[in-house]
């Protein structure tokens, strides 16, 4: 691994453990197993690092979750039996981020401290990209006259708070209650957006 990966690795352990504020570059560097220089010569400051670890990861996730929804929405057989299948496979591979979701929720701890910009490029790289690869497979859908849709971006947000259950609870949903998150939800989106 060169050095600059190990940074974003150890400074994205780091970051999801301690968030932004709390961090600190030695302790990166520990983490990383570089020194504090090299830190800074591949990076300006903390929140340049930041900015880059939360682009790194956020692009990472976005691009796993986008494969998945080609893989389950790219050719539709029956629509709403499709839209749980992907949003199931969509919901399990949370855990496989689990880095990831803890970064997140430190950003959503300590958004008063990070740079808007960071925050921007973030929801930019991460989920507003998958909002958007999901807007446009909507948008795709009631082109083809299986889904009723005006604004596929509203609708993909409707389909993702209507298949996250309880977003509240930290921890990861029972498979057999997510199954039924996620059928349920389904439904009420198919009821707000299938065709009559």
């Amino acid at each position: 691994m060169d050095k600059r990966t190990a940074v974003l690795t150890g400074a994205r352990a780091v970051f999801a453990r301690d968030g932004f504020s709390r961090a600190s570059i030695d302790v990166i560097a520990a983490e990383a197993n570089v020194s504090s220089r090299t830190i800074y010569n591949h990076f300006q400051d903390k929140a340049g690092l930041f900015y880059a670890v939360l682009l790194e990861s956020a692009g990472r996730v976005a691009a796993v979750q986008i494969e998945i929804l080609d893989r389950h929405l790219g050719r539709i057989t029956d629509l709403e039996a499709d839209l749980v299948a992907f949003g199931v496979a969509w919901r399990t591979s949370v855990p496989d981020f689990a880095e990831h979701q803890a970064l997140v929720r430190q950003v959503i701890a300590d958004a008063q401290h990070i740079p808007p910009a960071a925050i921007e490029a973030w929801q930019q790289a991460g989920p507003l990209a998958v909002r958007r690869a999901l807007a446009d497979r909507f948008a795709a859908l009631a082109s083809d006259g299986l889904l009723t849709v005006d604004d596929p971006l509203r609708a993909a947000l409707h389909y993702s708070v209507l298949i996250s259950g309880d977003t509240v609870n930290p921890y990861p949903a029972k498979t057999e209650n997510l199954d039924e998150t996620v059928a349920t939800g389904v439904h009420a989106f198919l009821h707000g957006y299938g065709r009559p």
